[in-house]
C-alpha cells in the first residue's frame, strides 16, 4: 500500500460549495481561513490547495497573508502549498510569483472538452500540454509539479496514457480526477491498478466528486489499489454534491488500518467540523461520520439501550475523533425507560418506574401537540404537573456526570 496523506482542497473546491451560496457567505474571510487552515495542520494535514491567484484579487492577496500567518505559526513544518492552474503561462508564472512551492496544471481531453471546453482535437491539446510540462519544470525546477487530465474516469484510458506517457518524467504526481463523479469502486480499482502498473515510480492522486454517493468508497478502494494521495475537503464540501470528506475518510482508513493515519491527531476531527459549522451557522451534516448526530439517539429502544450501554447502537468509538458527548433526544417515540431517567436525572422529580409508565403513557397521547411552540420537556412538565410528585434541586457535579447532552 503506497498511501502518503490528504491533500486538502476546503480553500479552493470548498468555496465553489452550493453551501456557501445557500448561507450567503459566498467566500471564506481571511480570518476564517486562518482559522481553517491552523485546524487542518494541526490534525496533520500538510499539503492545502488553492484557486490559483488569477482567480480574483481577494484570493490573491488572502493567500499572501495565509502563507505568511503559516509560516509565522507553523515555522518547523513543511508545508506544500499548491496552486490550481490552468495550463496557461500566466496561471503558472502569477501562481510562483505569489509564493505556492506546489502547482496542480490541469486540462481535460475527452470528447466532450476537445470540442465544448477548448475548442481543440486531441493532438492539439497533447503538443499543448506537453509543451507545458515541460517548460514549467525546466524554468521551475524546485516547484512540486502535478498534472491531472480533467475526467479521468470518463476519459478512455488509451488517451489518458498518450498525454501521460508524454510527461510524466517532469511531474510529482499524476492525478485522476473524478470530475463528474460518475465513478464506481470497481472502474476505481481497474484504473488505479493500471496507472500504478504503467507508471510505478510517480504518485498517483485521486479527486472523487460524490454526485453518485461514492467519493468515500471510491477513496478507500484507491489508497487500497495503491493511490498515493487522496483529495479531501472538510464535509467534503466542493462543486455540487461535494468530495471525499476529510473526517470522514479519517475514520474508515483508521477502522480499516490503523498505522496509516498514525500521524494525525484524530481527537481534531469533531473539533474541525464544528468550526466550519460555526463559519456557515450550520449543524455539522447528519450524513457526516465524526459528528454528535452520529451518538445521538431518539427511538426509545434504543435510548432504553444507550443508558446501559452506548455499544449497543455504537459501532464505533467516536471518542478517538473528538465527539465526547452523547445525547439522547426527548420526544414522540421515546419509552418510559428514557422519561424516567429524564425525569430523575434531568429535572430532579422523585418518582418510581410505575409513575414513569404511566406518565409515558400520557405524554404519548399528547404528541401529537409537538411543534416549534410546543417542546417535548415543557410537554412533558406539563403533563407531570398532574402528579403528586416531589421535585429536589441536583447539585451541579452530578449533573456533570449525566452521559448525554440534552441541550
Amino acid at each position: 500500500m503506497n498511501f502518503k496523506g490528504f491533500i486538502d482542497t476546503s480553500m479552493r473546491d470548498g468555496q465553489a460549495s452550493p453551501l456557501l451560496f445557500d448561507t450567503h457567505k459566498y467566500f471564506f474571510t481571511l480570518e476564517e481561513k486562518k482559522q481553517l487552515v491552523n485546524a487542518l495542520l494541526k490534525l496533520g494535514v500538510y499539503q492545502l490547495e488553492f484557486f490559483s491567484p488569477v482567480v480574483s484579487p481577494t484570493e490573491e492577496n488572502d493567500f499572501s497573508q495565509l502563507k505568511k500567518y503559516i509560516k509565522s505559526t507553523f515555522p518547523a513544518k513543511k508545508i506544500l502549498l499548491i496552486s490550481h492552474c490552468r495550463c496557461h503561462k500566466t496561471d503558472i508564472d502569477k501562481a510562483i510569483k505569489a509564493g505556492f512551492n506546489g502547482l496542480n496544471l490541469y486540462m481535460g481531453i475527452s470528447d466532450k472538452a476537445q470540442k465544448h471546453s477548448y475548442g481543440k482535437n486531441i493532438t492539439e491539446l497533447l503538443k499543448l500540454i506537453k509543451k507545458t510540462i515541460i517548460e514549467t519544470r525546466k524554468k521551475y525546477p524546485g516547484v512540486y509539479l502535478r498534472y491531472s487530465v480533467e475526467d479521468a474516469f470518463r476519459t478512455p484510458l488509451e488517451e489518458i496514457f498518450k498525454v501521460y506517457d508524454a510527461i510524466y518524467p517532469h511531474v510529482d504526481t499524476l492525478g485522476t480526477p473524478d470530475t463528474t463523479g460518475i465513478a464506481t469502486p470497481e472502474l476505481v480499482k481497474e484504473r488505479i491498478k493500471a496507472l500504478k502498473q504503467r507508471y510505478p515510480k510517480v504518485n498517483l492522486e485521486c479527486h472523487f466528486h460524490n454526485d453518485r454517493g461514492h467519493s468515500l468508497i471510491n477513496s478507500l478502494t484507491a489508497i487500497k489499489a495503491g493511490a498515493e494521495y487522496i483529495d479531501t475537503s472538510i464535509w467534503g464540501i466542493a462543486e455540487r454534491s461535494g468530495i471525499t470528506s476529510l473526517t470522514g475518510i479519517l475514520l474508515n482508513i483508521y477502522f480499516y488500518k490503523k498505522d496509516l493515519v498514525k500521524n494525525y491527531d484524530l481527537e481534531l476531527c469533531y473539533p474541525l467540523n464544528v468550526l466550519m459549522g460555526s463559519i456557515l451557522k450550520m449543524q455539522v451534516p447528519y450524513t457526516e461520520p465524526v459528528s454528535l448526530t452520529n451518538r445521538t439517539h431518539i427511538a426509545g429502544v434504543h435510548q432504553k439501550a444507550v443508558l446501559n450501554s452506548r455499544e449497543v447502537y455504537e459501532g464505533n468509538d467516536l471518542k478517538k475523533f473528538g465527539v465526547s458527548r452523547e445525547q439522547l433526544l426527548l420526544g414522540p417515540l421515546s419509552g418510559w425507560n428514557f422519561i424516567y431517567y429524564y425525569l430523575k436525572e434531568v429535572e430532579g422529580y422523585i418518582l418510581n418506574k410505575q409513575d414513569a409508565k404511566q406518565i409515558a403513557q400520557d405524554f404519548k397521547k399528547e404528541a401529537d401537540k409537538l411543534c416549534r411552540k410546543v417542546k417535548p420537556e415543557e410537554l412533558l412538565r406539563k403533563i407531570v404537573e398532574k402528579y403528586s410528585l416531589i421535585k429536589i434541586t441536583i447539585p451541579q457535579n452530578y449533573q456533570d456526570k449525566r452521559i448525554e447532552n440534552l441541550n
